[in-house]
């Protein structure tokens, strides 16, 4: 990295952006637009083939389960809710660190933010698509699945406004809504470059529409930044209220290792948690593939390892606590279902989710291995496979041993189950590579703006100006 891009400059208050080699408009422009106007490669034909034929599969495994019903999963008496609530925490907690990157490091003025956000806005809208796919189809009944919408009463249909996954619909509805408008409106100006350089009538003609007139006048300029901070300001408080709201689904009830009140909290940390990982395994590969290591440097890779140790010990943190208020409540059927979890049937999944969640995050202590690719590309898939067994251990071991003994049983999941997974790990690769192909996967115009071409006082005082 040159020295030129990391020194601070007191008398005129910027900082040179960590981005390798000296970039100029021009030069970030071409890096970036050159992704998707370049001709798509064999590898990506082959990989989008495998991952459509595995979004395939999940069409095929969601209609089976509309003809045959919710028997085909390995539900039983006691585990009434299996993989289909676990993946649905699971990809609705993906989805944070989109919005946390965009929104809240954007109102404090984090510049690192930059390189990554549309990256992160991306990821969460289709975290988001993949989420969505599972509260309809989990209700075993698909037919009457209306009454999970808030149809108004005077239609005499009166759905439960009192039930959590109506509250879900709200609280995820919205969570879509504004990220996909703050996605949207950050890429304005991005598509009307793309438009400018297309040589093709059509992709110009559709990015033309899709850039909405965009001149890059001072007026329009104005127009966009308040409303990219006013989206901003309406994103940062989803990033708490969604989790929380998905994480009342279990608190509401009266379900011994469920009805407590630390899981809106303990929800949000593993959510940023599980999405930092999530930004951190797709961005390690994407900007080895499309050479974006001069953009998406190992200094941005590390700030992100810094949110994954303090979100991880927040978590665990959150496991701990767990076990103490169960201990002091003197509650027998709480203090057992920790226990349970801790020793029982499925102490496997248990540890599995201990030792990913909160031992691996440990690495990132040392400086060495923060920086390390290698090192910090396992550490984000342990992480996420941790999650995802977090959510197991939750919902599947709370299930598995009831108040009364007589109705225990162990959930082991189907064919169904596993292909239904799978798929929608499918879709959600899909309609990543169908974006990165389609649309800049670094924000341009952003990332402009914090270089110090951009300042105002740049090339006075014996700084280097820009010819361009």
């Amino acid at each position: 990295m040159s020295s030129k891009n990391i020194e601070t400059d007191a008398s005129l208050d910027y900082q040179v952006p960590l981005i390798r080699g000296n970039p100029t408009f021009a030069s970030i422009t071409e890096s970036v637009s050159k992704v998707t106007e370049a001709k798509t490669t064999k590898e990506w034909f082959v990989l989008f083939g495998f991952f459509s034929s595995l979004t395939m599969i999940m069409i095929g495994s969601i209609g089976y389960l509309i003809w045959e019903g919710t028997g085909i999963w390995g539900l039983n008496n006691p585990v009434g809710w299996g993989w289909a609530i676990v993946n649905f925490v699971f990809w609705v907690g993906i989805g944070h660190a989109g919005t946390l990157i965009s929104a809240v490091l954007f109102l404090f003025h984090q510049k690192w933010r930059t390189s990554i956000n549309r990256f992160a806005e991306a990821m969460t809208i289709f975290a988001v698509i993949c989420a969505l796919v599972f509260p309809g189809i989990h209700v075993g009944r698909i037919w009457a699945v209306y009454y999970f919408f808030p149809i108004p009463n005077q239609m005499d249909m009166w759905p439960n406004f009192r039930s959590p996954l109506l509250w879900d619909f709200f609280a995820v509805g919205t969570y879509f809504t504004v990220s996909f408008m703050f996605w949207y409106t950050g890429l304005i100006p991005d598509l009307a470059t793309l438009r400018d350089r297309a040589t093709n009538k059509i992709r110009k003609l559709i990015l033309g529409v899709a850039a909405l007139g965009w001149r890059g006048g001072n007026k329009q300029w104005k127009h966009y930044e308040l409303a990219y901070l006013l989206l901003a300001g309406l994103s940062t408080p989803l990033v708490l209220s969604v989790h929380s709201v998905v994480s009342t689904d279990f608190a509401t009830s009266v379900i011994p290792g469920w009805h407590t009140t630390i899981f809106p909290p303990y929800f949000v940390a593993g959510a940023i948690f599980s999405g930092f990982a999530m930004v951190m395994t797709l961005a390690i590969i994407a900007r080895k593939i499309y050479n974006l290591e001069h953009i998406i440097t190992i200094t941005h890779l590390e700030n992100m390892n810094k949110v994954i140790l303090l979100t991880g010990m927040m978590v665990g943190y959150s496991y701990s606590m767990e076990f103490f208020i169960a201990w002091y409540s003197g509650n027998p059927y709480e203090s057992f279902a920790f226990v349970n979890r801790a020793f029982g049937q499925y102490a496997w999944a248990y540890w599995i989710m201990v030792s990913c969640n909160v031992i691996v995050p440990q690495i990132f202590w040392f400086r060495k291995l923060r920086r390390s690719i290698p090192v910090m590309f396992v550490a984000s898939i342990f992480v996420n496979i941790g999650m995802w067994f977090e959510r197991f251990v939750i919902i599947v071991t709370t299930l598995a041993k009831d108040f009364l003994p007589s109705a225990w049983d162990y959930f082991s999941p189907t064919i169904w189950d596993v292909s239904l997974m799978i798929g929608v790990f499918g879709l959600f690769f899909t309609l990543f590579l169908l974006f990165i192909k389609h649309l800049p996967m670094v924000a341009m115009a952003e990332l402009k703006g914090v270089l110090p071409q951009a300042d105002p006082h740049f090339g006075h005082d014996g700084h280097e100006g820009e010819s361009k």
